[in-house]
């Protein structure tokens, strides 16, 4: 399946990923977040202070500024989602940091005015109906500034008013990516509308959706008013339902699966959504790696998490690749990699996740537990 394979270097990380176990409010969930990963809340601020700083010549923006601007979106977020703004701010007490500042973590794509080019992040879901087992598997790359890769962890919480949920994160942002006990699961790919204003978070929105009871639910919490910009979501629910949610600031569509399988990267797909697409030639490599991800989907009549370990970490078009190893580009908001590579089982309520690179590091399990 791999093209020939290149020289890597890349981080290996010998053990399992750290993992937070909260409950209670929002507020006592972020408090015990904030609590349990001190430090890596406050290296994910330093991360996101210097690479403002170090794009000054490209944002003319001070940290001090960034800070300003976070503030004109989370407004929005009180008015529509106050709970999560309880999150965000019992993260940052239980951590000791000021709360503008994570809010800029929690708002950085909007407060850099989608100006960080991270556009390599995968996802893919296959349903029962082409899985050996019959298993609903949902996979995801998870690409970022390559900063952020030690701070990495897991968090698995039960919620006082809302299903309990396994998410991975990093540093302090809130958690978004994962599964919850409803059998619901979601992957986030940032995608680049033109028309994005000041609104809600697309953080703090993709958040709500782990709260999602069923898949209506969730399509619902995609799409609420006012919205800053969007994510796609890919969102797929335990027997074998898979939507990818298209959202821009304005307008959204709903892509359905086919024949059992769906995948997004980082552009859109629905022409209604690539009318409004922000420099759409810029986005070369995430179609490569769409097509590249259908084409192995395809290939293959019956899938496993073998399988999708396997695309996950394929290497066509390396450094560009679903494998990303691009980390190094002069750019700072250009600069990113995989940082953590997962795949979801629904049917079980389990989490396959490789911390880094998934070419190099070994997946580790973990489930979810009501």
């Amino acid at each position: 399946m791999n093209p020939t394979q290149p020289e890597i270097t890349s981080p290996i990380h010998t053990e399992k990923l750290p993992i937070v176990h909260v409950g209670g409010s929002h507020y006592e969930i972020g408090q015990q977040i904030g609590k349990a990963r001190p430090q890596q809340i406050h290296n994910s601020i330093q991360n996101a202070r210097k690479l403002i700083e170090e794009a000054y010549d490209s944002l003319e923006l001070t940290w001090e500024g960034a800070q300003i601007q976070a503030q004109k979106y989370m407004p929005f977020a009180q008015e529509r989602y106050p709970q999560y703004i309880a999150e965000i701010q019992g993260i940052a007490d239980g951590a000791n940091v000021p709360f503008e500042e994570l809010s800029v973590v929690n708002a950085l794509e909007a407060v850099t005015m989608d100006a960080l080019h991270l556009s390599k992040c995968s996802s893919f879901a296959v349903n029962g109906e082409i899985t050996t087992d019959e298993h609903v598997l949902v996979a995801h790359n998870e690409d970022w500034t390559p900063e952020d890769e030690a701070d990495v962890y897991l968090v698995h919480a039960t919620p006082d008013d809302e299903p309990a949920f396994l998410a991975m994160t990093y540093g302090g942002l809130l958690p978004n990516i994962g599964f919850n006990a409803a059998g619901i699961a979601q992957c986030c790919d940032t995608v680049y509308p033109n028309d994005s204003r000041i609104g809600l978070p697309r953080v703090v929105l993709s958040r709500a959706i782990l709260g999602a009871r069923n898949l209506v639910d969730a399509v619902r919490l995609a799409v609420v008013p006012q919205r800053a910009a969007g994510y796609n979501h890919l969102l797929v629910d335990e027997n074998g339902e898979m939507l990818s949610v298209e959202v821009a600031a304005r307008r959204f569509t709903i892509i359905p699966a086919y024949e059992g399988y769906l995948a997004h990267t980082n552009h859109y797909l629905d022409p209604k959504m690539q009318a409004i697409e922000k420099d759409p030639d810029e986005l070369i490599v995430t179609r490569l790696r769409y097509f590249r991800i259908m084409r192995l989907l395809k290939t293959q009549a019956a899938h496993s998490i073998k399988s999708l370990k396997a695309i996950q970490r394929d290497h066509l078009n390396y450094p560009d690749s679903i494998c990303n190893h691009c980390s190094q580009d002069s750019n700072p908001l250009d600069r990113e990699k995989t940082i953590n590579s997962l795949i979801m089982d629904l049917t079980t309520r389990s989490m396959h996740i490789a911390w880094g690179n998934p070419c190099v590091n070994q997946y580790h399990t973990f489930y979810l537990k009501e």
